[in-house]
């Protein structure tokens, strides 16, 4: 067994393409602790170098038969995937004294969202133009979220690891019409009638934030000049006003009592509840480069409250997207800060392309990532990335011990 908790993120595509034992055997040669399986996942299309499919389109599925009765009465129901991915995987890992995890993309479905779009966000303007992004205020993504986390739980693995279970930031394939990071947010907001309305019960006047943020993105989009620099609370007030600002704020009353919700339904199936924030990507996806604030401070962005749900949740997965050792450790350390020192923490670390670009880069990170106080190091993903690459989490594992 790894002297470190790890995992190793891995695809449905992934055991259907190269087969249970055989990718349970090379990450089991790694030393790794065990497998975050995608249980429910997101339409993509993914270059998958060892693969089944050199070029792998998935689609919006939920990869596993979901309990009778979980979803009666439901409006939302999970899109079935491959409905054995799980059949027998818990004692293949056991077999192999691996933990199963069970990665699940809760409110980001594009498929759910083109049937029901009354429950995606819905921006300043009133345009219901993000079908991916189901909104964690509505009631029905609500109790499709809870019900989701029942099911996953119920497969008997050691934990959930929650994505997506949060407010996005816009998403456009194109645009060509500068959009500063300001405008960008503002234009992400959504107002729908439920987000509003809790927004109105906590004191803030929603529809003065509603006009300024289509006064102010209105005024981009017809030849105004983009707002500059990057989103804070204090640029942010300045830039759009106290009562957006605060509206910004009531966004995080959805996602926690959303999240604390989603944990008692995962405690009470005998599992746990790890919460991954994406604000880590957000930042620094692309290209590992992420701008310079912190991804825990600029968490609230997608009303994220990591103070709160330090009280609720038992672990965190902090999204380490990063070339650089010391902003990894300068992550993971302001993570812990925030959630409470407590908390587990999991360091998610890419271990190629385009973060790390050779073992000993892997290395730096992951000793970072454990000394600024992680519990455990997971990797993302499997069939992502070329062997030679998953070939340097061994050593990384070994010094980060």
């Amino acid at each position: 067994m790894a002297s470190v908790d790890s995992s190793v993120y891995v695809f449905a595509e992934d055991l259907r393409g190269e087969g249970v034992e055989r990718v349970l055997d090379r990450i089991r040669g790694y030393g790794v602790a065990g497998v975050t399986v995608g249980a429910v996942h997101h339409a993509t299309r993914d270059v998958t170098p060892h693969g089944l499919s050199r070029l792998t389109v998935r689609h919006d599925g939920a990869h596993f038969t979901p309990a009778p009765g979980l979803f009666g009465g439901l409006r939302l129901s999970p899109v079935p995937g491959y409905p054995e991915v799980f059949d027998g995987l818990r004692e293949a890992c056991e077999k192999r004294s691996l933990k199963l995890h069970a990665w699940t993309v809760f409110l980001y479905n594009a498929t759910l969202g083109a049937r029901h779009p009354d429950v995606t966000v819905r921006d300043c303007f009133g345009d219901r133009g993000s079908l991916t992004d189901l909104c964690p205020a509505h009631p029905d993504a609500r109790d499709y979220a809870v019900a989701l986390a029942r099911a996953v739980a119920r497969l008997g693995v050691d934990s959930v690891v929650a994505e997506s279970l949060h407010f996005r930031p816009l998403r456009r394939h194109r645009s060509f019409v500068p959009l500063g990071p300001m405008d960008a947010y503002l234009f992400g907001l959504c107002f729908c009638e439920h987000c509003m309305r809790r927004a109105v019960n906590l004191g803030v006047d929603a529809e003065v934030a509603r006009e300024e943020c289509a006064r102010i993105v209105g005024g981009v989009l017809d030849g105004d000049p983009p707002a500059q620099g990057e989103v804070t609370r204090a640029a942010l007030t300045a830039y759009a006003g106290p009562d957006v600002v605060a509206y910004a704020r009531a966004r995080s009353e959805s996602v926690t009592t959303l999240v604390s919700e989603v944990a008692s339904a995962v405690a009470a199936e005998g599992s746990k509840l790890v919460f991954v924030d994406s604000t880590g990507a957000v930042k620094g996806y692309a290209d590992g480069l992420p701008a310079p604030g912190l991804a825990a401070h600029d968490a609230w962005q997608l009303g994220v409250d990591l103070v709160a749900l330090g009280d609720l949740v038992p672990a965190f997965g902090v999204l380490a997207y990063a070339r650089d050792a010391a902003r990894v450790a300068d992550d993971v350390g302001a993570y812990l800060r925030s959630v409470g020192k407590d908390r587990e923490v999991r360091a998610v670390l890419r271990p190629g392309h385009p973060d790390s670009d050779s073992a000993d880069r892997l290395v730096a990170k992951a000793r970072g990532a454990k000394a600024a106080g992680a519990a455990a190091l997971d990797f993302y993903a499997y069939g992502l990335v070329p062997y030679p690459v998953l070939e340097r989490i061994p050593e990384a594992l070994s010094e980060a011990g």
